[in-house]
C-alpha cells in the first residue's frame, strides 16, 4: 500500500528539447504552486502532461513531465520541495508555429 505520508522531496524531469521559455515557466513558482495543488500524490514513474501557457501569439504547449523520484512518502504538500532535472528528448513541439511559415496562414 502506498505511504500517504508527506513527500519531503519530488525529482520532475522534463524533455531535453524543452525550450529556454518552457524551462523558465516550468521552473518558475507559479508552476511549482500549481503542480503541488494540480497532483495531490507523486509515484515514481508518474507522467502527466500539463499545459504550460499560452505564447504571446496564442500557441499551447504541453509538457510531458515525468516523476523521477520521491522522498518520504507520496503526499504532495505545498511544504514538499520540488527539483527538476532534463531527461532525453522527445520531439516536444514548443516552436512558435503561428509566427512562422509552418502556420495554417503562411
Amino acid at each position: 500500500m502506498a505511504s500517504t505520508e508527506r513527500a519531503t522531496r519530488v525529482v520532475v524531469s522534463y524533455p531535453a528539447d524543452l525550450s529556454e521559455w518552457g524551462r523558465e515557466t516550468v521552473e518558475g513558482s507559479p508552476f511549482r504552486s500549481y503542480l503541488r495543488k494540480a497532483h495531490p500524490t507523486a509515484r515514481e514513474g508518474e507522467e502527466w502532461a500539463e499545459f504550460v501557457g499560452v505564447g504571446c501569439c496564442g500557441d499551447t504547449l504541453d509538457v510531458p513531465l515525468r516523476v523521477e523520484r520521491v522522498d518520504g512518502g507520496s503526499e504532495f504538500t505545498d511544504e514538499t520541495a520540488i527539483e527538476f532535472t532534463v531527461r532525453e528528448a522527445c520531439d516536444i513541439d514548443g516552436g512558435w508555429d503561428v509566427q512562422s511559415a509552418a502556420s495554417p496562414d503562411g
